[in-house]
């Protein structure tokens, strides 16, 4: 059972890799498809930020090759397998629902964020950090602010929040949980620095258009980056 959770673990990465090529290009939703118009989300981050899936799509292939062909039946790496398995599988397709609906694209990043986030909380860090750790910590990081990003999105664009206000809201939201779940893999800093190149991101899609947010982004990447001192201190003084 477990050499077939890793076959398919593989081969559902690989379709996750390979579905940008074959879906629509997709570069954020339509302003058309709210009762808000919002051309540029103050949420969303500057386009260069997203060429880290470009290192998430390459790192997960990696972790799934060497968990077949290495790590079949370690119970550790049998661990994660499931929750990875329905988040790569939902991320094979969430493009396509994307282009066609932004409530759901939303509903279902949340439930690909929640499985990423259980797979890396479900992975110790040693004794392979960066081949079972480390690939799950930036997937979960990203999704984490990825999550944020859609769901802000929405709520401006239905009016919930101003675009400004729907902006902070959700990075309140990626500071709570980013900081909760870094706390309990301090050993792992990946997740917690994917969490602040994505705050970079807005930091630099909001200067000089929306201080307020750019400010707020810029006050979290400092919050999240103390915190990742912090926990590495706590860790390193529990183990002596």
């Amino acid at each position: 059972m477990n050499r077939i959770f890793a076959l398919v673990l593989l081969l559902s990465t690989v379709a996750f890799a390979v579905a940008p090529f074959v879906t629509p290009s997709f570069t954020g939703y339509e302003p058309g498809q709210f009762p808000v118009a919002i051309p540029d989300p103050a949420i969303q981050p500057a386009g260069y930020a997203f060429s880290i899936w470009s290192l998430i799509y390459v790192w997960l292939i990696v972790h799934a090759g060497y968990g077949l062909w290495q790590r079949v039946d370690d119970p550790a790496w049998a661990g994660v397998r499931l929750p990875l398995i329905v988040a790569v599988v939902l991320g094979s397709v969430w493009l396509a629902i994307a282009g066609a609906s932004p409530e759901w694209a939303t509903a279902v990043i949340w439930v690909m964020a929640v499985s990423a986030v259980i797979a890396f909380l479900a992975a110790p860090t040693e004794p392979d950090p960066w081949l079972l750790s480390a690939p799950l910590a930036i997937f979960a990081g990203w999704l984490t602010a990825a999550t944020a990003v859609s769901t802000g999105v929405l709520l401006g664009g239905y009016g919930v929040f101003s675009d400004t206000n729907a902006a902070l809201a959700m990075l309140v939201l990626v500071l709570a949980v980013g900081l909760a779940v870094q706390a309990t893999r301090p050993r792992m800093p990946v997740y917690g620095l994917t969490v602040i190149w994505a705050l970079i991101g807005v930091t630099v899609a909001n200067a000089g258009q929306d201080t307020t947010v750019a400010v707020a982004a810029g006050t979290g990447i400092v919050v999240v980056a103390i915190a990742l001192v912090l926990f590495l201190q706590r860790q390193r003084a529990r183990a002596v």
